[in-house]
C-alpha cells in the first residue's frame, strides 16, 4: 500500500540510511526467493549430468550385489551388509547434489542479502496471529503478483511440454522398440533438453521477478515526512529540548561569570552596549585575564555588579568594543592590546594611589 500506517500520510520519502540499517538489523532485506530456485535448478541439473555415468554404475553394481544376495544367504545374516551398501549408495549419488544444491542456496541467497544474518526473524510475534492481517494479506498485491509468477510457470511448463511431444512424439513411439539402454538414453536426453529450457525460462521470470522484488522492497521502506521528522529528533535530539539545554547552559555560564566580577580590577565599558571585566595578576598570569564580557543587558549587569562591589569602571568605548570582538572569557587578552589595557591599569594604579593619599 502506498499509504502509511499513521495518520495516512502518503511515504514519498526516500529511506534513511538508520531506516535501511534498521530493516537488516531485523531481517528484513531484499531478495529473490525465484533467483535462488534457478540458481539452485540450474546448479543440480549440471550436477546431474557431470555424475550420470558414476551414478550409473553405482545403482547398475548394487542392483547385481542385491539380486545376487537373494537366494545365497538367509535374509537375517547378510541384513547389516545390505543395509551399509544401501546407504553407501544413497549417500554417494544423492549427497553431492544435495550439497550442491545447499551450497548454491546459501551464496545465491548471501550475494542477494549481502550475507545478512539476523536472528530477530526467529522470534515469535503475535501480531502475524492476528487473522484480520492475515485476510489482507492473502489479497494483497503481493499474492496476486505470487499468483501471476505461479501461473506463468505453470504455463511455461506445459508449453515447453507440448512443443517436446510434438516434436519428438516419433521418435518416442519408436523407442518401443529400441534396446532398453537406447531408450533410456534417448529418455535422458529429452529430460535435459526439458530441464535446460525450462531453466531458461524460469530465469527470465526470475530476472522480472528481481526487479519487481526490488521495486517492492524499496517502496515498503519509504517513510512519510512524519517519520523522517520523528526519526532525525531521536537521532539527533528533539531541537526544543537541545534549545532548552543550550539555554540553561549559557544561564549557567553567565552565572558563573558573573560570580568573577567583583574580583576584576576594572571594567572598561561602552556605556550601555559592551563591558568587559579585567583581572591582572603577574603571578598568575602573563596578561590581564578576562573574567565577563556583555553586551547590552549583560553589559548592565556586569557594571551593576562592579558599582556594587566598588570595581573601578572605566569608559572607553573603542576598547570596550574591540576587547568585546576579540576576547574570550577566562583567556588572556591578545597581544595587540597589551599597551592600551597596560595604560588603563596604570591609570587605576595612580588614581587608587591618588585616593589613599588624601585619605
Amino acid at each position: 500500500m502506498s499509504l502509511a500506517e499513521s495518520n495516512g500520510q502518503e511515504k514519498t520519502e526516500q529511506p534513511t540510511s538508520k531506516r535501511r540499517k534498521d530493516a537488516r538489523s531485523e531481517g528484513n532485506v531484499f531478495q529473490s526467493r525465484d533467483v535462488v530456485t534457478v540458481v539452485v535448478l540450474f546448479g543440480v541439473f549440471w550436477m546431474v549430468k557431470l555424475m550420470l555415468p558414476m551414478i550409473y554404475e553405482t545403482v547398475r553394481d548394487y542392483t547385481i550385489f542385491f539380486f545376487s544376495s537373494i537366494g545365497e544367504y538367509h535374509p537375517l545374516e547378510r541384513s547389516p551388509q545390505i543395509f551399509t551398501y544401501s546407504a553407501v549408495a544413497v549417500l554417494k549419488c544423492a549427497l553431492p547434489l544435495l550439497l550442491t544444491a545447499l551450497a548454491l542456496g546459501i551464496v545465491s541467497h548471501g550475494v542477494q542479502t549481502r550475507f545478512n544474518l539476523s536472528f530477530k526473524v526467529l522470534k515469535p510475534k503475535f501480531s502475524k496471529l492476528n487473522p484480520i492481517s492475515g485476510i489482507k494479506k492473502m489479497f494483497g498485491i503481493k499474492k496476486l503478483v505470487d499468483l501471476a509468477k505461479n501461473l506463468l510457470k505453470v504455463s511455461i511448463l506445459i508449453v515447453l511440454l507440448i512443443n517436446l511431444l510434438k516434436a519428438d512424439v516419433l521418435p518416442i513411439a519408436r523407442m518401443i522398440d529400441m534396446q532398453t539402454m537406447n531408450a533410456t538414453v534417448y529418455t535422458l536426453e529429452l529430460t535435459f533438453d526439458l530441464v535446460k529450457n525450462v531453466c531458461i525460462a524460469f530465469a527470465i521470470v526470475a530476472f522480472f521477478d528481481f526487479l519487481y522484488q526490488r521495486w517492492d522492497y524499496e517502496n515498503n521502506l519509504k517513510m512519510t515526512k512524519q517519520e523522517v521528522k520523528d526519526e532525525y529528533k531521536m537521532t539527533e535530539g528533539n531541537p526544543e529540548i537541545k534549545g532548552r539545554i543550550r539555554k540553561i547552559q549559557r544561564q549557567m555560564a553567565f552565572s558563573r561569570m558573573m560570580q568573577s566580577v567583583p574580583e576584576a580590577d576594572v571594567v572598561i565599558r561602552n556605556p550601555t552596549h559592551f563591558a568587559v571585566a579585567l583581572k591582572y595578576d603577574p603571578n598568575k598570569h602573563g596578561a590581564p585575564l578576562v573574567l565577563a564580557k556583555g553586551q547590552d543587558y549583560q553589559a548592565l549587569r556586569i557594571v551593576k555588579l562592579a558599582e556594587e562591589h566598588g570595581v573601578f569602571i572605566l569608559e572607553n568605548r573603542p576598547l570596550a568594543r574591540a576587547l568585546y570582538a576579540s576576547c574570550e572569557v577566562e583567556r588572556e587578552i591578545p597581544a595587540e592590546f597589551y599597551g592600551a589595557v597596560a595604560e588603563v591599569l596604570v591609570y587605576i594604579y595612580r588614581v587608587s594611589h591618588r585616593e589613599e593619599m588624601l585619605q
